[in-house]
């Protein structure tokens, strides 16, 4: 429901991304005067600005923000990519505008349509997570849709007639780590945004929680709601039993390790949480099972490409912070040249030196970030500089054995070089599949 003060003045939309275009498209559709704008002169495509110029009550800027027109908005709605810093941000934050994102715009226009949420969280394994609990609730039979970061933009959702309803109200934290250090003041800044997450809970919300990182379990521990558990060392309400290898939920066994076809024990607790949500949700223990046989890697997600020559190569784009690649690393089980770098976020490469040490052959460091992942790693690991994307595969190729793996798991975001992580990795595998 679109709060009663917002149709009386004007909303504002910062960032023309595909988030930012449908909540545009939205409000409009409530009725409700927009002004969106975004800092490029390209934000979403042409077609899209010019669609959102033709809505009635709307109002379209690209190459620039007025400033004056957000800091007098009933209230600013944020695209994800916008910086919490950025100047249209602050204009309105100073001007005590309300400032929600685009998911939140979604929950209020479904809120009383019997829509219910299972709503994922967490620094890492969000996207893997949210895949699964589609996943397995499709397989049960369920209507089901993957929206916000992944999938359509929770707005869009909003916007169908009959959106689907899938779950009851579950909330899942997969796990805390610094991230966005390069747009947070600090990682308390970023953890703060995070227990926003819980800013509405009422004891009928069941919330699933890492079990294993004590930082997730602080933030949620005066939480109202029923709290489980996820656990990869030892009893939870789902955990995993490493001597048996096995992933079990509520006493009884989900299935092997072996027979869950991921990477990494990151991807096991994934599962689990996953598996919690939707048992939460009705799906019973042989649906659940038969769901996560099922289901494969994510594209960019420890994803394996190919194999060439005896070397496994591993396409990890979306590892953009150093606790994605950490797990990445954990992940390996045999040697192997790591391909490390793109635009540095804030965090040290140092905490990766004791983890190299065991099985990395090679670190090749590239992009803008190179020369500070030499700084910190240098003596630690030997390691080289790439240049281009094309000379940092053809270097990790040379260096490779047969038995090794080549892990593209870059601990940085991809903008130096490449529109987003997906480009990134999508030109890897390009670049592996013409070896």
């Amino acid at each position: 429901m679109i709060p009663e003060p917002w149709r009386r003045g004007v909303v504002a939309v910062v960032g023309l991304g595909k988030s930012g275009v449908a909540a545009t498209r939205l409000l409009a559709r409530e009725g409700v005067r927009v002004y969106a704008s975004d800092g490029s002169d390209h934000p979403y495509g042409d077609e899209a600005v010019a669609a959102l110029r033709a809505l009635r009550g709307g109002e379209v800027d690209v190459g620039r923000h007025d400033l004056a027109r957000i800091r007098a908005a009933a209230a600013v709605v944020a695209s994800p990519g916008v910086p919490p810093d950025a100047p249209p941000l602050a204009a309105a934050r100073a001007a005590g505008v309300t400032i929600v994102s685009e998911l939140d715009l979604g929950f209020r226009a479904l809120q009383g349509t019997g829509v219910r949420f299972i709503a994922v969280t967490g620094t890492n394994g969000k996207t893997t997570t949210t895949a699964l609990v589609a996943h397995l609730l499709l397989a049960a039979g369920l209507r089901a849709e993957a929206a916000g970061n992944i999938g359509r933009p929770l707005a869009d959702v909003a916007l169908d007639a009959s959106p689907p309803p899938p779950a009851p109200d579950i909330g899942i934290l997969t796990n805390l780590a610094p991230d966005h250090l390069d747009r947070y003041p600090s990682v308390e800044a970023y953890y703060g945004d995070k227990q926003l997450f819980f800013r509405n809970a009422a004891d009928r919300n069941i919330w699933v929680l890492n079990g294993d990182d004590p930082s997730a379990l602080a933030l949620a521990a005066s939480v109202k709601g029923v709290v489980l558990r996820f656990s990869l060392r030892g009893p939870g309400d789902a955990w995993y039993d490493a001597s048996g290898r096995r992933l079990l939920l509520g006493g009884g066994e989900l299935l092997r390790r072996e027979a869950l076809q991921l990477l990494g024990d990151h991807n096991v607790a994934n599962a689990l949480a996953a598996a919690l949500a939707v048992r939460e949700a009705g799906i019973p223990l042989g649906r659940i099972t038969e769901g996560l046989r099922a289901f494969r890697a994510l594209p960019h997600r420890l994803e394996p490409v190919r194999e060439v020559g005896g070397v496994r190569w591993i396409n990890d784009s979306k590892a953009t912070n150093i606790a994605s690649t950490v797990v990445a690393v954990e992940a390996m089980d045999r040697p192997f040249v790591l391909l490390l770098g793109g635009r540095h976020k804030g965090e040290p490469y140092t905490r990766l030196g004791p983890l190299l040490k065991a099985k990395c052959r090679l670190v090749i460091a590239y992009g803008e970030a190179g020369s500070l992942i030499e700084r910190d790693l240098q003596g630690l690991v030997p390691l080289e500089r790439g240049t281009t994307f094309a000379d940092v595969v053809g270097r990790a190729r040379r260096a490779a054995r047969a038995g090794d793996a080549v892990l593209l798991s870059p601990a940085c975001s991809s903008y130096d070089m490449f529109k987003n992580y997906e480009e990134r990795g999508t030109t890897f595998r390009e670049l592996v599949e013409a070896l």
